[in-house]
């Protein structure tokens, strides 16, 4: 088993957590839908991590349901911006250090404000990116917002 240098943070915090992989070609983004089924979990527990911009060129992290979309009105209110949108996919590894399909909110180059859905505290843990494409790590969300200073608001489309 690869440990990631998400492993190695949530480690080295003595937070605890499960470590999961999933089958994957190397490089290749896996559907966060396809993630859960693969885990045999249930979509609405299984996260991912998604980069925004702003016009001022402010940074921002949401975290979402996989089977969900994120409502950048919602996100934008909360981070007390006028309009938001995603990062181009190709700037994604200079802003956080991760590629897509393995990006994840803890360990970025740098700490961005970050918004986590509501839905989260539904659940005793989520689960979301180690990392790296093929693995993802399952724990607590009040655990996690201790360790990255998540906010927890309603920021995917729908209800």
């Amino acid at each position: 088993m690869e440990k990631t240098n998400v492993c190695r943070i949530l480690d080295q915090k003595k937070i605890k957590y499960e470590f999961y992989e999933y089958p994957h070609t190397d490089g290749v983004c896996v559907d966060g839908i396809e993630v859960a089924m693969l885990l045999d979990e249930d979509p609405n527990m299984v996260f991912k991590t998604l980069v925004t911009v702003s016009p001022s060129k402010h940074y921002y992290v949401c975290v979402v349901p996989v089977a969900h979309e994120l409502d950048l009105k919602k996100c934008a209110k909360e981070f007390n911006e006028k309009s938001l949108e995603m990062i181009p996919v190709k700037e994604l590894l200079n802003v956080t250090g991760y590629i897509r399909g393995g990006c994840s909110p803890i360990g970025m180059k740098k700490p961005y404000k970050t918004v986590m859905d509501i839905t989260a505290k539904d659940y005793d843990n989520v689960i979301f990116s180690a990392g790296k494409i093929g693995y993802q790590v399952k724990m607590n969300p009040n655990d996690l917002s201790k360790l990255i200073n998540i906010k927890f608001a309603d920021i995917k489309k729908g209800n």
